[in-house]
């Protein structure tokens, strides 16, 4: 059944959230910390014994120089320079196997496919340590430093997801003026916040995304990752104000605000993971030329391979 706001409520829901004093002081700072550290991109082709598509573990430099994993597919023997798209994963997972997520190279664009620092055991592969100093947490990331914005968990992803960016760029098979970013759920909440962070995408696309519109998150939901902040704070009673401004740091409807590339979203209307309000609350405010897909009989899911079909259309059009 529908858990949340009716598709006409939905159409006009705005967010409570706000962007904090010094959001863009503290991202520019934080990006200006990491690029010190050259992106030092290095490549070794995998033998996969795949004939249409070559394959590379890749490995570059990420938040405070830490070495982030991925792997990048392209079209075998492309002479480029090439459509290119960015992918971050979704909660809990990593970049998975070699031979997994074979759409974007095999439709002729080069292919990142960045991996996720402490995760990649829940549902597919991950090799990227998170390395950062520890402190109490609710199992999972969503707390992991939750009382600073400069110690929390996602500020160390995002970095690592705008570098990824920039690993990309740096390759010649890569065409710099068509990049376009991807993900779904924690991966879509990744494509917002870089979206919002560069001006230089030719595209985003966010599925079902999560980390957007925290305040309605923790309001309407009982639902994980968006738990793990609740079981936290029902502990460490005294820390939900710093907390939620934590928070306000890394919500994608500040992100949203901020972009101008073009943008593809998609809710499903039974989804208690992300809840089709908090995707509202970052579309509604998201500055660039934007559209959604609705899927109003799905959960978390939302529309699995016809949202990569649509985006597959989107990207064609922007990216050529």
């Amino acid at each position: 059944m529908l858990t949340d706001l009716s598709p006409d409520q939905l159409a006009t829901y705005r967010s409570t959230q706000t962007a904090p004093a010094g959001f863009d002081d503290f991202w520019a700072e934080t990006l200006a910390e990491a690029a010190e550290h050259d992106i030092e991109v290095r490549l070794s082709e995998v033998p996969t014994g795949l004939r249409t598509i070559s394959t590379y573990d890749v490995t570059f430099r990420g938040y405070a120089g830490q070495d982030v994993r991925a792997w990048l597919r392209v079209p075998a023997h492309t002479t480029g320079p090439l459509p290119t798209v960015v992918q971050y994963v979704g909660y809990g997972g990593g970049r998975g196997h070699a031979l997994q997520n074979l759409l974007w190279a095999s439709a002729g664009f080069a292919h990142l496919q960045m991996d996720t620092r402490g995760q990649g055991a829940g549902w597919s592969l991950g090799v990227t340590p998170d390395q950062a100093p520890s402190s109490p947490q609710v199992p999972g990331v969503m707390t992991r430093g939750i009382l600073d914005p400069a110690t929390y968990y996602y500020r160390r992803m995002f970095t690592d997801a705008v570098r990824a960016v920039d690993a990309a760029r740096s390759l010649d098979v890569v065409d710099n003026s068509r990049v376009a970013v991807l993900g779904g759920s924690q991966g879509g909440g990744n494509a917002i916040a870089v979206a919002g962070l560069r001006s230089d995408l030719a595209a985003a696309v966010a599925f079902v995304p999560f980390l957007c519109d925290f305040p309605r998150a923790l309001a309407v939901t009982e639902s994980y990752p968006y738990k793990e902040i609740i079981d936290y704070l029902m502990v460490h009673r005294t820390e939900v104000e710093p907390a939620h401004r934590t928070l306000q740091f890394f919500d994608g409807v500040n992100f949203a605000s901020r972009a101008t590339a073009p943008a593809l979203f998609s809710a499903a209307l039974r989804d208690t993971v992300c809840p089709p309000s908090t995707v509202y609350g970052a579309f509604h405010e998201y500055g660039g030329e934007k559209e959604i897909e609705v899927w109003p009989y799905n959960g978390h899911e939302g529309g699995g391979i016809l949202d990569e079909e649509r985006a597959l259309a989107f990207l064609r059009g922007r990216l050529g």
